[in-house]
């Protein structure tokens, strides 16, 4: 790695630590330092469920756009958030069928992660056209599989006697009060060995953009490679979806920023994305908790919505216009 790269991964690290002293110290009132260890160990949990978050949803973006080959490949976009909720609430129809009783079951993360990389697989098989991924395809595809997942919680929210109330209050894409230390942390630990085995896989990545042929003819397993970005990027989806729900646009916008100024090496990029995912997730946790709004706190992915939605339209106007640049 260069000195380059890792003063790069040195500044966003202390973006990080700065997000994360804001986040602590951001109260109802304000900015309130002084406050009870029982008030600082909420906090806790829920900057590290945003660090989890943020973590996952960008190191899972990076994956999925080598995977893709495609820029405007992202968890949200290509329907594993959605997925992977449709997921959670058919298990808890099952576990109420079962028991009676409608609550998030213990079988949630499963859940979140067959649903996940089932709606990358059927993402993945209709974008492919003579053995390569149309990027326009691969978009339009991605929105049918969120908009029939959502259809489709939908349905079994309906099948349920408080309207799965119980469970789809976990899909809000919000980062909920009632998470567990033990949850989040465990989490987290799958979030951060995630990244660190993507990060590994950095070099194989930066010669998988190359074509199969030329990629092999260095060495890489093209196969075993697409395999492991597959699963790596479902279970980090899976992850962001059981904590916090399905979130928007972090998957997609932060690697391009991060690509800016580190450039295309995926080494550098997978955990410099990582760090700045966690600080923006942070950062939206952060202005929800001081925004005043009367009727409760607003979703983090109200905030993520409303700056990575232009910034996406901008990207998807560009690439129309240069549809080489994509390929």
């Amino acid at each position: 790695m260069t000195r380059r790269a890792v003063l790069i991964i040195l500044v966003l690290a202390g973006v990080l630590a700065g997000a994360v002293a804001l986040r602590m110290a951001a109260g109802t009132d304000g900015l309130a330092f002084a406050e009870s260890a029982e008030i600082a160990r909420l906090r806790l949990i829920r900057v590290l469920a945003a660090v989890a978050v943020g973590c996952g949803l960008a190191g899972a973006g990076v994956m999925l756009q080598s995977l893709m080959r495609n820029p405007l490949a992202s968890p949200d976009l290509l329907g594993l958030s959605a997925g992977s909720g449709l997921a959670i609430l058919v298990s808890a129809y099952i576990g109420y069928l079962a028991t009676g009783s409608v609550t998030p079951s213990a079988a949630d993360p499963a859940a979140a992660l067959v649903g996940a990389c089932l709606a990358l697989a059927f993402v993945y098989g209709l974008s492919q056209r003579r053995g390569f991924i149309e990027p326009v395809t691969l978009i339009l595809v991605g929105v049918v599989v969120s908009i029939v997942c959502g259809a489709a919680g939908s349905l079994f929210k309906q099948l349920m006697p408080d309207g799965g109330f119980a469970v789809s209050r976990l899909l809000l894409g919000r980062i909920s009060d009632d998470l567990t230390m033990e949850l989040v942390v465990g989490v987290l630990a799958v979030m951060v060995v995630g990244v660190a085995i993507g990060a590994w896989l950095g070099p194989a990545m930066d010669a998988s953009a190359m074509s199969d042929d030329e990629a092999q003819s260095v060495g890489v397993p093209i196969g075993r490679l697409r395999f492991a970005l597959f699963v790596l990027s479902g279970v980090l989806t899976a992850g962001t979806v059981v904590l916090a729900g399905p979130i928007g646009f972090v998957g997609l916008v932060v690697p391009h920023a991060v690509r800016l100024v580190a450039g295309p090496g995926h080494r550098v990029l997978v955990i410099g994305s990582a760090l700045l995912g966690a600080s923006a997730v942070l950062i939206a946790d952060t202005g929800v908790r001081l925004l005043p709004v009367q009727t409760g706190r607003l979703p983090i992915g109200v905030v993520t919505a409303l700056i990575g939605g232009p910034i996406f339209l901008w990207m998807l106007f560009v690439s129309l216009r240069k549809p080489g640049s994509l390929g």
